[in-house]
């Protein structure tokens, strides 16, 4: 498999976040959470119990990342899946988050698919 470019990476990646974005936005009303989009990355502050998770796309390495529950999962491009995907799990991005996001709220709220 050769290495994504940088143009298709962002691509898929803006893509990515933005579809992420738009199911935050219309999953704010199921539970108490608000979403943010800050320079590229998505903000997602929690009042009860308190935190916050952070999705970036790192160019770099080719990857979007998602700091939450104060650990990192970085998840790479699957053909297959034609998502991003944490390689651990075989998660995309949108279930990862809803499940994350479950855990933090305690609750089966999130639902981003």
């Amino acid at each position: 498999m050769r290495a994504m470019d940088e143009l298709a990476f962002r691509r898929r990646a803006d893509a990515a976040m933005e579809s992420l974005k738009q199911s935050l936005i219309e999953a704010e009303d199921d539970a108490e959470f608000e979403v943010e989009d800050q320079s590229g990355a998505l903000h997602i502050s929690f009042a009860e119990p308190p935190g916050r998770f952070v999705v970036s796309p790192n160019t770099p390495v080719r990857q979007i990342w998602i700091s939450a529950l104060s650990t990192s999962f970085k998840l790479s491009w699957n053909e297959d899946q034609n998502d991003f995907v944490l390689a651990k799990s075989g998660e995309g991005l949108k279930p990862l988050v809803s499940r994350l996001m479950n855990q933090q709220l305690e609750s089966e709220a999130i639902d981003l698919d």
